[in-house]
């Protein structure tokens, strides 16, 4: 019984993971928000965190399986395993509901991250001016984050190790999107391709650039959480206040540039009511079906946040 409890538990982990994968592949969810809801944020942290030199310690002087257990080696295997299997599976399906179904996939992952900062926002016991000031300064922070126009770089042989590592910090962290880091980066495209196309070379560098940034900003963000707890979650919970910016789904294009494979993608976007959108496009807001969906990603959320607590 034990082990078939054990053996749904690692399957439980695996669909965490999936999911993380899944909200990393949309510009705008963190796959750090979901890892908070579904309550293994602190586990993934600390696991990624103790692969170090003291590892390599444990490995010489207690053999193979000491350092297994160190490293929580079954735990890391089978969220990454989630991560990387749901990331390469939906990246094609993602990028069809995003160019189809545009209005109706943010307003469900709008939902999401209100029912999100919600959940974040309770973890500090206290709200104080100090909190505060730093849940308004996350929120500040990742508004501008979201407000910057996409670029559109030439996709460099070295360029999928350096976004890789750069993209991986906002990818831990509930709020800002790694997906939407790649996209100012100009990379996000260019990153996708090489996951649907199977391009074994480009993916290896980027995923090389992810360990090493994980490596490296895991720790401090430990260290954060640490040390300042309730205003390290205050500020994380700023963040998924201020990226609400990006996922309104109505939104007018002011400028447009086209990309290295010819296509016209939007620049610079402001936020408008379902009316103007009705107005200036001549095509229907969906506003009640929007509304419900943004109610579907809300209870999403809190019916995680039950069975996580269960």
């Amino acid at each position: 019984m034990q082990e078939k409890e054990r053996k749904w538990d690692y399957f439980l982990l695996f669909l965490k993971g999936a999911g993380m994968g899944a909200a990393d592949v949309v510009p705008g969810v963190s796959g750090g928000t979901i890892a908070f809801i579904t309550g293994i944020y602190a586990r993934f942290l600390n696991a990624i965190k103790s692969v170090n030199i003291e590892a390599l310690g444990v490995l010489k002087q207690h053999g193979v399986q000491a350092a297994w257990r160190h490293v929580d080696g079954k735990f890391l295997v089978t969220v990454f395993a989630g991560i990387l299997v749901s990331a390469a599976s939906l990246a094609k399906l993602i990028t069809y509901l995003l160019e189809h179904y545009q209005l109706l996939v943010w307003s469900f992952f709008f939902g999401l991250i209100i029912a999100s900062f919600v959940h974040v926002a309770k973890q500090v016991s206290r709200w104080d001016m100090k909190t505060t000031v730093a849940c308004l300064l996350g929120a500040v922070i990742a508004y501008l984050i979201t407000s910057l126009a996409p670029a559109e770089a030439e996709p460099h042989t070295w360029l999928y190790f350096v976004s890789g590592a750069i993209a991986i910090c906002a990818m831990i962290l509930p709020g800002i999107s790694g997906s939407f880091i790649l996209l100012l980066m100009g990379m996000y495209g260019h990153v996708l391709t090489a996951v649907t196309e199977i391009n074994i070379v480009l993916v290896a560098l980027f995923l090389l650039g992810c360990i090493v940034g994980l490596m490296s900003f895991s720790r401090l963000l430990a260290w954060l959480l640490s040390r300042f707890e309730q205003v390290t979650f205050a500020v994380l919970s700023g963040f998924l206040l201020g990226s609400l910016n990006l996922l309104w789904p109505w939104k007018q294009v002011l400028t447009t540039y086209v990309n290295s494979s010819g296509v016209e993608k939007p620049l610079n976007q402001a936020n408008i009511l379902p009316s103007e959108y009705l107005l200036l496009y001549g095509q229907e807001p969906n506003t009640l079906l929007c509304a419900g969906l943004m109610l579907a990603g809300l209870a999403l959320v809190l019916a995680v946040e039950k069975l996580s607590a269960k």
